[in-house]
């Protein structure tokens, strides 16, 4: 195939300032987010009931988290985290 002449997947920058490429991504699970982050699917339910968790959507009944968001929330989580413990805990 020539890329040459295919137009370049569309790109729409998310409000949490995340660049989404293309119409498709990877998108997780809660079983698949919660055994790569080594928790509990309970965690990440309660992690969103507490509006500390990722962004979501529903397929249906079954949520699902973009791998974009994902990592937007991941960043947010390591920043907070260096706030509240300069130097990284480190002793």
């Amino acid at each position: 195939m020539d890329t040459s002449t295919t137009s370049p997947a569309p790109t729409t920058l998310h409000e949490d300032g995340v660049l989404v490429t293309g119409v498709f991504e990877p998108a997780l699970s809660v079983q698949q987010l919660a055994e790569e982050l080594h928790v509990s699917a309970q965690t990440i339910y309660d992690l969103r009931s507490q509006g500390r968790g990722p962004t979501g959507f529903r397929v249906g009944r079954h949520l699902r988290f973009r791998k974009s968001e994902i990592d937007a929330w991941l960043a947010r989580l390591e920043c907070e985290d260096s706030v509240r413990h300069p130097g990284g805990g480190m002793r």
